[in-house]
């Protein structure tokens, strides 16, 4: 349908109300109209992500209204049973989060599937573990990560608590099609909870959650007075990353004041993605003036964790995620290893863009390294499998964009078990009189200089969407030989699927020296993303084979118009 007619009829709507009409009448610019309405908010595996405003390409009461229907008729499709098992549905600190929240739960109620509330904003991770705690059918957080403050999202999980599959997505998306606005069926709130079809969850699910987070502990024997400045960024780990870190007795963790609280402007930070060492600015001070040994923090929905460590007085180390990654490999797999506690059949599991250095590690531990497409719905997706066909057992998951998971109580990532286990793994070096920058240097000597450069183009509209496209499809019928001056050893299209892993939008170039490299476009952002990585005995050599390969790719990239 026309944009133009879209428009119209929203304006035109006997359900849409005058405020949004109001916002839609005074938008001057016709391509933020076009933009608004060339297209539905594409509903995915990831869910819905976008900016909130009025629109069909937009985060707005009855985009969510409309998905939440579709969702309820699908479970309504699942049978009975998954009808009585209901659904759980947390938020974070953003703008309209809590108003999405109840508006998706007066669309379950009206639709006679149970809904549970919790009684404020929860970390990300929490809402997997309730999931599995109440063994609901399903769960929905509001959320959009660690995007910048405009947009939000409606993030879908199925009853292992993990995130939605392809499967699942595409009947959702089934559904969602066949309604216009008028199908949505939506009660009451008060009346909902009067009927007890919404239901406020109380504090037992939370003393479960960490409980089950302090149990992954590994070593007591450490520094619990370890210097430590700790940053949620204005979102939703304030409350649980603290409370871990003090029930395990670390007794000197340093919060960066202006960034306690929630704040869905991220007005201290911009862009609230802890990925990139800016978002470090405060915390970074703060540690300089304290003399901290470490710096950590978290996303707004607390799934991600990044950190620096002190090198020497005033100067911090920033670590990107593959080598938090490798480091939480170690540190975790050895001290399972002294205590005798790797399980039989014990298993991490990375993504295909993720480096090699914690497959490494761990198979010099006899645990296998499993590979799936990018993201945690398919990396916990091989939990979810092993749980009926005891294949491996899972121990630890990763992603070179700062997302880690240890232990299968959650089966997303989590920057709670995350943080507390990287401050105990610093709090523990730092008693033997080593930092983590030491640590990483001890790893490198024993394992080769794993090196990478991560990098995202950032094109935004309906002409930047296409250039993507465009990018993709150059490489796609290129026949390289080399690049960097080395030759193409293999070339992988995963867009039909590869072996036994799945069909995504990503190319991997593997060259004759071991490097590699692979460009992907986000499924959540407007950019496209290339990840380069190379292995050397001798550092210096290893960081130059980075950047002779980046320089031709770009090169090739960026010819594209």
């Amino acid at each position: 349908m026309d944009y133009k007619k879209r428009y119209e009829e929203w304006l035109n709507s006997s359900i849409i109300d005058d405020l949004t009409k109001e916002e839609l009448r005074n938008i001057k610019d016709e391509e933020e109209i076009k933009d608004r309405f060339y297209k539905d908010l594409e509903f995915g595996t990831a869910g819905l992500r976008g900016i909130v405003g009025a629109g069909t390409n937009r985060m707005n009461e009855y985009v969510i209204a409309k998905t939440s229907q579709g969702f309820a008729n699908t479970i309504i499709n699942h049978g009975k049973e998954a009808v009585e098992k209901g659904i759980v549905i947390a938020h974070d600190v953003r703008f309209m989060s809590k108003e999405f929240t109840e508006i998706s739960a007066r669309v379950f109620a009206a639709n006679g599937i149970k809904t549970y509330l919790f009684d404020g904003i929860r970390p990300t991770p929490m809402l997997s573990y309730a999931v599995r705690y109440l063994n609901t059918i399903s769960g929905i957080v509001v959320t959009a990560s660690h995007n910048p403050k405009q947009y939000n999202g409606y993030k879908v999980y199925w009853e292992e608590g993990s995130q939605i599959l392809d499967n699942i997505a595409d009947e959702i998306l089934d559904e969602i099609s066949k309604l216009d606005f008028k199908d949505v069926k939506k009660m009451d709130y008060n009346e909902a909870i009067e009927k007890g079809l919404i239901e406020i969850l109380d504090d037992k699910l939370d003393k479960s959650y960490y409980k089950d987070t302090l149990n992954k502990a590994i070593n007591d024997d450490i520094d619990k007075d370890i210097n430590v400045v700790y940053t949620p960024l204005n979102g939703t780990g304030n409350i649980p990353v603290r409370h871990v870190l003090k029930e395990r007795g670390f007794t000197n963790i340093n919060v960066v004041a202006e960034q306690e609280n929630p704040d869905p402007t991220f007005a201290t930070v911009g862009y609230p993605n802890p990925e990139f060492v800016e978002a470090f600015e405060y915390a970074q001070k703060y540690a300089e003036k304290i003399d901290a040994d470490l710096v950590v923090a978290t996303d707004p929905d607390c799934d991600r964790v990044a950190m620096l460590a002190r090198e020497e007085k005033g100067k911090y180390y920033v670590f990107n995620g593959n080598q938090i990654g490798a480091l939480l490999i170690y540190y975790i797999l050895n001290g399972l290893n002294d205590k005798n506690q790797i399980p039989e059949n014990g298993a991490i599991v990375k993504s295909i863009v993720t480096g090699d250095l914690g497959k490494v590690i761990a198979e010099s531990l006899n645990v296998k390294c499993y590979q799936t497409l990018t993201g945690f719905k398919n990396i916990c997706s091989l939990p979810n499998i092993w749980d009926n066909n005891k294949e491996a057992n899972f121990i630890f998951g990763y992603e070179e964009s700062i997302g880690y998971v240890y232990g299968d109580h959650v089966r997303d990532k989590d920057g709670v078990v995350s943080s507390m286990m990287i401050v105990e793994m610093a709090a523990f070096y730092k008693k033997q009189g080593k930092s983590l920058v030491d640590v990483l240097y001890e790893i490198y000597n024993k394992y080769g200089f794993h090196k990478e450069h991560l990098m995202s183009i950032v094109l935004e509209g309906i002409e930047g969407s296409n250039r993507i496209l465009r990018m993709m499809k150059y490489f796609r019928e290129s026949e390289f030989n080399e690049f960097a001056d080395l030759k193409v050893t293999e070339s992988i299209d995963f867009k039909n699927g590869y072996k036994d892993i799945g069909a995504s939008n990503v190319l991997i170039y593997h060259l004759e020296d071991g490097s590699w490299f692979a460009v992907r476009p986000s499924g959540t952002e407007p950019k496209i993303k290339l990840y380069i990585y190379a292995n050397d005995k001798d550092e210096k050599i290893a960081d130059e084979k980075v950047e002779k390969i980046k320089k031709d790719v770009l090169e090739k990239l960026y010819s594209v118009e």
